[in-house]
């Protein structure tokens, strides 16, 4: 490790970057114990603005394990794979989630790291999506170790179990690695800051990846928009599931995300397999929403009682957990490494935009809506098309 303070420099042999990774593993939970802040004492910044990616179609690397498949990244990204190669995937969840079961799915926590290396020992993976992590805000900010745990420590256990083979591995990070506290539209090259100890435990994450695997591919996504397992987690299923129990829910105007059909996003996954990206990419839909408008959309075209949504601005709402602003992203790098745009916006159809924020009390008379419109419109992108086997 070299360099001025504040930065990391990558030793340009194998072993010297093993020996950057070691450093800032032993310094970690020192800092840890010692402040809830842990992240700000090693917040390098780091230049990512470079990618490689090989340009030939490739055949996917199998078999596939896809971690974290009770989220909404995860759930999605494990029914499109094993459709698309029948026992070849597997999913693993934390052995709290015991209600998600199938014949593809293993239980396995993120700080288990023996039954980690059991199941690659068992299903020999030649790949990997990283989907795992918990995204449970509050309860990270209460209990920071829960954060550090799951999001930290499973990716380490994940970068020792792969460390000396070929596995490909992409990881999904998320846009709370900024505050959001300017004008949004954030690049790969800006510096994190983030506002909750899941963002700081995220960006401590990539951290870990960059320095031990330079040759993984990271993806900063936003909301992932589509089903979850519980029905009720996820952006679009915990507003809905409020509105269809007659429970209000209340949405900010002032955090702003760019949220993405998870139907793009899983040909995204597929695509970045077989090209072998490299590199740390941004991967957010196309369209600019504000937590409130996205609510807005859900209530009118699930057809839900409009006096159910209440909104407010950030600094309304109570300090936990602290929330970020417009933490946009700009996705023209992925764009550009891909030759073409990989996340539709959301949702596809113009119609279904807010046009004030009193635009769900008084709805276009053309949107009749229902949950199957919201189904159809809102947890699948109708336009996309079967992607060609090769």
């Amino acid at each position: 490790m070299s360099g001025k303070a504040g930065q990391v420099r990558l030793l340009p042999t194998p072993s010297g970057k093993k020996v950057a990774v070691q450093a800032m593993l032993a310094s970690v939970p020192a800092m840890y114990r010692l402040c809830t802040g842990y992240v700000y004492a090693f917040a390098f910044t780091t230049t990512m603005y470079g990618f490689s990616m090989d340009t030939s179609r490739q055949e996917f690397p199998l078999p596939l394990l896809i971690t974290g498949v009770a989220g909404v990244a995860g759930y999605n990204a494990l029914h499109y794979f094993r459709t698309r190669f029948p026992g070849q995937v597997i999913g693993i969840r934390q052995q709290n989630k015991w209600p998600l079961t199938g014949p593809d799915i293993e239980p396995c926590d993120a700080e288990d790291k023996e039954t980690l290396q059991q199941l690659f020992d068992q299903y020999g993976f030649r790949s990997v999506l990283d989907c795992a992590g918990n995204c449970a805000l509050k309860s990270c900010e209460l209990d920071p170790s829960l954060a550090w745990r799951t999001n930290v420590e499973g990716i380490r256990h994940l970068l020792d179990v792969i460390d000396g083979t070929e596995t490909r591995l992409i990881h999904l990070s998320i846009d709370l690695v900024f505050s959001g506290s300017g004008s949004g539209s954030h690049r790969e090259g800006d510096l994190t800051d983030p506002v909750t100890e899941y963002g700081h435990s995220m960006a401590a994450a990539e951290r870990l990846i960059l320095l031990a695997r330079p040759e993984s591919c990271i993806l900063r996504i936003s909301l992932p928009m589509g089903v979850s397992y519980s029905g009720h987690a996820g952006a679009i299923d915990w507003i809905k599931w409020r509105f269809e129990h007659g429970r209000p829910a209340t949405l900010y105007f002032d955090e702003i995300r760019t949220p993405s059909y998870t139907d793009c996003m899983n040909r995204l996954y597929e695509t970045a397999f077989r090209k072998n990206l490299r590199g740390l990419f941004h991967a957010g839909g196309a369209r600019k929403l504000s937590l409130y408008q996205i609510a807005q959309i859900i209530n009118c075209t699930g057809g839900y009682d409009p006096e159910l949504l209440r909104g407010c601005y950030r600094n309304q709402a109570g300090p936990m957990p602290p929330r970020a602003g417009n933490v946009s992203l700009d996705s023209s790098k992925l764009e550009l490494a891909l030759g073409h745009h990989a996340l539709a916006s959301w949702p596809r159809d113009p119609a279904l935009l807010p046009t004030d924020r009193n635009w769900h009390l008084d709805p276009p008379q053309s949107i009749a809506g229902s949950p199957d419109l919201l189904a159809e419109k809102l947890y699948r992108n109708d336009a996309i098309r079967p992607m060609d086997v090769f």
